[in-house]
């Protein structure tokens, strides 16, 4: 469990590193706290509008990224 707020800056990293290693197809940062990303190529592009839901995001990607790993190791 978080016991401290997310910042801007923790969302662009966790976006990047996630960029970086395939996980997402584009994302980018917008003005006042906004992040476009795109999961897929040729998936939708999503506008995030608040650090929470950024987050929240985040958290889905990387619990997919796991889930798959675990399933490739098996």
């Amino acid at each position: 469990m978080r016991t401290s707020r997310a910042t801007p800056a923790e969302v662009d990293t966790w976006l990047t590193v996630l960029h970086q290693h395939g996980h997402l197809h584009r994302a980018e940062s917008g003005p006042d706290t906004t992040w476009t990303v795109q999961r897929w190529r040729h998936s939708r592009p999503w506008t995030l509008h608040h650090l929470v839901l950024a987050m929240d995001w985040i958290e889905d990607i990387v619990r997919d990224v796991h889930q798959q790993d675990a399933e490739m190791g098996r």
